[in-house]
């Protein structure tokens, strides 16, 4: 059964400016219905499907720093997902599994039946669900600052997990956290937030809080994953199936949401993995070092073959005895 998508009319503005000579693309916000919801996502480049899933609170708009490179080398696609930035906020199910399930609609309604996965913080979670769930979609994997990888997080999303938090984030987003300058700052670092990148990313996505739809969109996504003794969902147990797969491990060094000891855990437990620190990066080296990252990503897609895997591969990975 194909996916209900409908394209709206509205075509992309894009524009161009010169870099070393040549033009970078600059990926402008489209929109489509799907299943019924408005869905808005970037799109550039040519090539190999390449898929950007942003984090918690944030959007497409975190990737804009890297896309236009990107885009040099690949179909670059970076989605608002699902109760986030411009896509629609419905009464839904927000799990990392209705999530991928979204990804892979947009991927087969965009005409591309397989893409390498980049997924940061719980858009890593949603990554690795996806290669989970579509394994014969999945040609590479790469996490960034990922989720679902050990139980740390940061206190201010636990605490955004306990009963009655939904009545507390409305007076969060009214203080204006974008504007309140030092106050701001020193709330957020006593909450463990060191990277000054990780505090305006923070202050930018609970700012985002003051409407309701986007309210109860966070706390329903972010309680399927998070509580408050910490992360509940934890795929350490199923990184044995990544052996079939080429899979990078992105992380900030100076990361205070998401501790970089989950990244080398992970690193050692899948052997074939590839581990890059960013040793002058928090929460977002995308943000914080957009030209390595952008050499690390291109790297690693264009250095590994594509993963190729069929029913009875999953099977014997599944059961090798």
């Amino acid at each position: 059964m194909s996916p209900a998508a409908t394209a709206k009319a509205e075509a992309p503005e894009t524009s161009s400016r010169p870099s070393g000579g040549r033009l970078l693309e600059q990926p402008q916000l489209r929109r489509l219905t799907l299943h019924g919801h408005r869905i808005a996502y970037r799109k550039a480049g040519s090539g190999p499907a390449l898929v950007l899933i942003h984090g918690i609170t944030s959007s497409s708009a975190t990737w804009e720093r890297v896309m236009p490179y990107l885009a040099r080398h690949f179909t670059v696609i970076a989605p608002d997902l699902v109760g986030h930035g411009e896509s629609d906020k419905p009464r839904g199910d927000y799990s990392l599994g209705a999530h991928a399930s979204s990804i892979r609609d947009l991927l087969l309604v965009l005409g591309h039946e397989r893409a390498s996965i980049v997924g940061h913080s719980l858009g890593g979670g949603i990554a690795m669900q996806f290669a989970y769930q579509f394994p014969e979609r999945c040609e590479r994997l790469a996490l960034v600052d990922t989720g679902g990888l050990g139980r740390d997080v940061n206190v201010l999303l636990r605490a955004a997990t306990l009963p009655g938090a939904e009545f507390v984030l409305p007076l969060l987003a009214a203080t204006r956290l974008l504007d309140a300058g030092r106050l701001a700052v020193g709330v957020l670092r006593s909450l463990g937030l060191r990277a000054r990148t990780d505090v305006e990313e923070m202050a930018r996505g609970h700012a985002t809080l003051s409407d309701a739809e986007a309210r109860a969109a966070f706390v329903h996504t972010l309680r399927s994953v998070v509580e408050p003794g910490g992360q509940r969902v934890d795929a350490s147990n199923r990184l044995y199936l990544s052996a079939h797969i080429p899979f990078l491990l992105v992380w900030g060094e100076h990361d205070s949401i998401i501790p970089i000891a989950h990244g080398r855990a992970a690193h050692e437990q899948v052997i074939q993995s590839r581990l890059e620190v960013f040793a002058n990066s928090g929460h977002f080296p995308q943000l914080d070092e957009p030209h390595r990252f952008i050499d690390v990503l291109v790297d690693f897609v264009e250095s590994t073959d594509p993963a190729t895997l069929d029913a009875e591969g999953w099977r014997e990975l599944l059961d090798p005895h």
